[in-house]
């Protein structure tokens, strides 16, 4: 890329980026600011590069010193707009405005360099001046493109781990949600058992007190009629209820009588059912977060070195006496002859490979593990009386599963 063809790029892009950035409305907030974003880029990158390779160089020719105030005292101006563009909001109905006198400013400041800047460049510099000037303006667009490159690659990188950490807060939240139904369903299930429970012994409780009733009501039936007789028969009753209720008086407080009883076996007899119940050990699984594992990727840099064989050449002078006296060619008239000397110097250029690739995923693997835990069942203790030794015996009967 030739010197000129390299100053006139920039003002090329910067005139498109003005023209995009003039048909947005208000309203496309965010295409306004993308635009203003590569616009304000676009005329950094310009100004730094003729102040950092162009201007020193013009500063000690004493034909376009002159021309390097005027070109510094655009830039500042330049520099200024955009500072005043930048802390503007962009829906401001005199970003428009300000724009405009930026754009204005920016294409009399082209208009200079072509005009004045680049003729004065090429009359004062030699074109190995120019040559170098535009090898290094075009190094340090390399590095501009390759910044953007990587800025760019890193806001991508980061948005993908912004989703990723949003997709894993979901999953997390979801498995929450049902880990907290599956104890809400467990609780009820567990209340559901105690309560089916509460009702089974509150059957068993009041079956003796119903059939013990029924049997009163029938002897008191059966008795003649007579009013001591019916006294008597009424305080046989009280007994016999008596007799029956007072082991179950505490119970009888705190459990309503069941809708059902159990019919007795008759007048002298009659049957309770105890329930015996157990725990059963019920082994769950749930997700826990472990930790989460962030993998960084980061830019260093380390100085190498390689050798070059370069050649060069030198001009020698050499005189001799020639081989025979008689003149071959003109004598005795001015002559010059100029003869260039030449010498290879390096030139560093870099580009960008794939050097290895991090793959990150994750893995599942299964182990068994013992849960150890305690667990109650229910136990009867059975009085029984002896009658030959007037003493009672105990035994443990175990409920079977």
């Amino acid at each position: 890329m030739s010197f000129r063809t390299m100053m006139q790029s920039g003002p090329a892009k910067a005139n498109e980026l003005f023209s995009r950035l003039a048909e947005t409305s208000d309203g496309a907030l965010k295409t306004r600011e993308k635009l203003f974003a590569e616009l304000k880029a676009e005329l950094e990158l310009h100004t730094s590069l003729e102040e950092q390779h162009l201007f020193p160089i013009l500063r000690r020719n004493a034909e376009t010193k002159e021309l390097v105030v005027e070109a510094t005292r655009d830039n500042k101006e330049l520099r200024a707009k955009l500072a005043e563009l930048d802390a503007m909001a962009k829906n401001d109905p005199a970003f428009a405005e300000t724009l405009a006198e930026l754009q204005k400013a920016f294409r009399q400041h082209a208009r200079d360099d072509k005009k004045e800047l680049l003729p004065a460049v090429q009359r004062a510099l030699s074109d190995e001046q120019v040559q170098n000037i535009t090898e290094k303006m075009e190094a340090s667009l390399a590095e501009a493109e390759q910044a953007k490159q990587d800025e760019a690659e890193e806001r991508r990188a980061k948005a993908k781990q912004e989703r990723e950490n949003a997709e894993f807060a979901a999953r997390q939240a979801e498995l929450r949600a049902q880990q907290a139904a599956a104890a809400e369903k467990e609780r009820a299930d567990a209340e559901a058992r105690a309560s089916a429970d509460a009702r089974r012994v509150a059957d068993a409780v009041i079956a003796p007190v119903v059939a013990a009733t029924k049997a009163a009501e029938k002897v008191t039936g059966l008795v003649a009629t007579g009013a001591d007789v019916q006294r008597r028969s009424q305080a046989q009753t009280k007994a016999l209820t008596n007799m029956f209720m007072w082991p179950w008086a505490g119970a009888m407080q705190t459990l309503q009588p069941a809708a059902n009883s159990a019919a007795a076996r008759g007048p002298s007899g009659m049957e309770e059912v105890i329930p015996l119940g157990e725990e059963v050990l019920e082994v769950g699984k749930r997700t826990e977060n472990r930790g989460t594992a962030r993998i960084h990727r980061f830019v260093v840099e380390t100085p190498v070195e390689q050798q070059v064989t370069l050649m060069s050449e030198k001009v020698v002078v050499e005189r001799r006496r020639p081989v025979s006296d008689k003149v071959t060619g003109e004598i005795l008239t001015e002559v010059t002859v100029e003869i260039v000397e030449t010498e290879e110097v390096p030139t560093v250029a870099k580009r960008t490979r794939l050097r290895e690739e991090v793959v990150v995923r994750t893995e599942r693997t299964q182990r068994v593990e013992t849960v150890k835990a305690t667990v109650r069942r229910d136990e009867v203790e059975i009085g029984q009386a002896d009658p030959k030794r007037g003493n009672r015996q105990l035994r443990s009967v175990a409920a079977e599963g």
